[in-house]
């Protein structure tokens, strides 16, 4: 059984940092996650995604992101189990927990962090029939992971979030034809990524279509036709290699469910003072914890995580004071 100071489930950005400082205070950490790959969305859904809310990058593509936060934690050497879930969770006479994973490996650890996102999550599938026929590379794609997939593709994307705005934006520059089909006449995704989609169709360099559903896809084993009705329900038929629709993920919580959490819609209910749950030695933060005025960016992960190692030191070294010190006078190495 291996034995650490802190378990964290889930190795996304927020998970990962989460290591960062729990190393500053020399606390050891293990990461266990479903995917196959530490990365967690970024690496498994939008990979070649620019982000540009990260302090101090004013743009950086996904995967680039992850790979410098593993290189930001070589320093703490943390260990991993990847391709596995969390099962059970038990709680010893030491007050430590063993959790147990659907492949039998078991951690003990004094501090559980919960980093798991939105959990176990699938897409979300619009109600078009024989959606299913053309998936599996055969056209139907519900995450973008490789954008040179789409060069000098006809593409039909449909969504009106900021995964739609921000991959029509990115998506025009290299396809051959794009139209975004939106439900409604606004959009739900930032309000400078909806006037540069607005800027595009103005432009002619997309084909915006409002107020209007997908109803029909077709093609011979590979995808080329894809049907949209407006508000009127008069139908026009497209040209498409590729429909993508984003219509975001249904979260799953899995096991973490039945582990006496406080959980409300799928989320994991956190004292703000630390982010710790309901259940003592168990803290949650990033994407999968709610309170009061939560925004789910990493950013905020990121801070969340920093306030989460400061309690969690108590629960590894409770005899010990805890001493705050600032990287920028004591380097990484020195912790």
């Amino acid at each position: 059984m291996k034995q650490v100071d802190i378990c964290i489930i889930g190795a996304g950005p927020v998970g990962l940092f989460a290591v960062f400082e729990a190393g500053l205070l020399k606390m050891r950490c293990h990461l266990i996650d479903a995917l196959p790959q530490v990365g967690g969305q970024l690496s498994e859904i939008y990979p070649q995604k620019p982000i540009y809310d990260i302090p101090g990058s004013p743009g950086i593509l996904a995967q680039d992101h992850i790979s410098n936060l593993l290189k930001q934690i070589e320093p703490f050497s943390p260990t991993y189990s990847l391709g596995e879930r969390v099962e059970t969770v038990e709680k010893q006479a030491d007050e430590s927990f063993t959790l147990t994973t659907n492949q039998g490996t078991q951690v003990n650890a004094k501090v559980i962090v919960i980093a798991g996102g939105l959990g176990s999550f699938e897409p979300r599938k619009p109600a078009i029939e024989n959606l299913d026929v053309f998936e599996n590379g055969k056209g139907v794609i519900y995450m973008v992971k490789d954008p040179e997939l789409f060069r000098d593709k006809n593409i039909v994307l449909a969504g009106g979030g900021d995964s739609a705005l921000d991959w029509t934006i990115h998506l025009s520059k290299i396809a051959k034809s794009l139209t975004l089909v939106h439900r409604n006449e606004t959009f739900r995704g930032a309000p400078d990524s909806a006037e540069q989609v607005f800027q595009l169709a103005n432009d002619g360099k997309i084909n915006l279509i409002l107020k209007s559903n997908i109803t029909r896809i077709s093609g011979n084993g590979q995808l080329n036709e894809v049907v949209i009705a407006d508000h009127n329900k008069d139908e026009t038929a497209h040209a498409a290699d590729y429909l993508i629709p984003l219509f975001g993920l249904s979260p799953k919580l899995g096991p973490i469910a039945d582990w006496g959490l406080n959980v409300d819609r799928n989320a994991i209910q956190v004292d703000t003072f630390d982010y710790s749950t309901n259940v003592p030695g168990i803290f949650a933060v990033g994407d999968i914890n709610t309170y009061p005025g939560k925004l789910k960016l990493i950013l905020c992960g990121f801070h969340e995580a920093a306030l989460m190692a400061q309690s969690a030191f108590k629960y590894v070294y409770p005899e010990q004071k805890l001493s705050f010190k600032y990287t920028t006078v004591n380097g990484v190495n020195s912790f």
